[in-house]
């Protein structure tokens, strides 16, 4: 038997932030009615053990397995510390209460775009990643990802990942996304 002569200690992240949702459990499925095949509106999403120190909270829904790559359903930031969720059909405009801000997604609207993989594809999973920062971003209202992501770099206190899955049940007629 051998012993091990070095140990390598490396950092622990402990990650206490949190997201959950009252509509499906994190690696469940996605109730139909907030996808392209139901009403196509936001899920309520409830936060919780968001750092003392947090300035502002960013949310970046988003789907790594359409065909297309990494596509982008849901950009929401500037969000107070004090907001602890959402409720469901957050309104697609490009500012909200308390100074909220949404941006573009890659549906080319401001707001939620539901999951709606192509019917003959395998469930596919959303992630909704919720961020604290130690500051807020001095991004105007309809920002893309990628101009989100840039000014995350460095002011990440704590993320928070919930997935949810989802399979289309019917064909989607383009045009009819709501």
């Amino acid at each position: 038997m051998r012993w091990i002569k070095h140990v390598i200690l490396l950092p622990l992240t402990v990650f206490a932030l949190k997201i959950s949702s009252p509509v499906f459990d994190n690696g469940g499925l996605i109730p139909i009615t907030y996808t392209c095949d139901g009403k196509n509106i936001s899920p309520p999403l409830r936060f919780s053990d968001i750092p003392k120190n947090t300035k502002s909270l960013v949310l970046i829904m988003h789907d790594p397995d359409a065909p297309v790559g990494d596509f982008t359903h849901w950009l929401v930031y500037k969000i107070p510390p004090t907001v602890k969720g959402f409720p469901r059909n957050l309104p697609k405009k490009p500012v909200l209460e308390k100074g909220i801000n949404q941006g573009i997604n890659d549906f080319g609207f401001i707001g939620y775009g539901g999951p709606c993989p192509p019917p003959w594809d395998k469930a596919h999973r959303y992630y909704f990643e919720l961020y604290a920062l130690d500051y807020i971003p001095s991004l105007k209202p309809g920002a893309n990802r990628s101009e989100i992501e840039k000014a995350l770099k460095g002011h990440v206190i704590d993320k928070a990942v919930l997935i949810g899955k989802y399979k289309r049940v019917k064909p989607f007629i383009f045009g009819k996304l709501r």
